[in-house]
């Protein structure tokens, strides 16, 4: 990827989880990257085409930290889980509870924008596709109920989470998700 582009990617990113669409002017990105505005219309189409490929950037890094905990071998299945969203958290933490940028994008323009609404679901469901996975393994393993349905419980994960994650945005700190994830794992995954 083209520098330039990188970095109003980046710089994109941060701006939207802390402004969100409406409210962030090209302008300002243009001006925190000190880039031309030729250059941004050279890489993308609109800003709604800048938008959506933010949203893949972000995505790359979810899927980063979904490998990252997932795919470690030596830790039980549920709580390989358990640790990718308590890394989340922190994650959050450290950019001052400003929550999911799915999640922020999707309340503010899924009911105007079906190409937002679209992508955003798919974020969602590449998600929860790589949880069932996992849950699926727990269920192998006897870790879950016998008759847990690994898809129903990964997608309750992911709505429980973005609820969670809206509640600490709006409160500034991680209580809600910490009592979500302790929820979830005392109740969902029990039966």
């Amino acid at each position: 990827m083209h520098s330039t582009k990188r970095q109003l990617l980046e710089t994109g990113l941060a701006m939207l989880l802390q402004r969100g669409y409406n409210d962030l002017g090209i302008q300002a990105v243009l001006d925190a990257t000190g880039t031309p505005k030729g250059s941004f219309y050279h890489h993308f189409a609109s800003k709604e085409d800048f938008a959506l490929q933010v949203l893949d950037l972000y995505m790359e890094g979810v899927h980063t930290g979904l490998d990252a905990c997932l795919l470690d071998p030596a830790t039980p299945p549920l709580q390989r889980i358990r640790n990718f969203f308590e890394a989340t958290r922190e994650s959050y933490r450290g950019e001052g509870y400003l929550g999911c940028l799915i999640g922020g994008l999707g309340q503010e323009l899924a009911g105007v924008s079906e190409a937002f609404r679209k992508k955003i679901e798919e974020c969602f469901l590449a998600i929860g596709e790589r949880l069932e996975k996992c849950l699926a393994d727990a269920h192998a393993r006897g870790e879950l109920p016998a008759d847990s349905d690994s898809h129903k419980l990964s997608m309750l994960l992911v709505n429980c989470w973005e609820g969670a994650a809206l509640r600490s945005r709006l409160q500034r700190r991680a209580d809600p998700l910490d009592e979500m994830l302790d929820f979830y794992f005392q109740r969902a995954t029990r039966g």
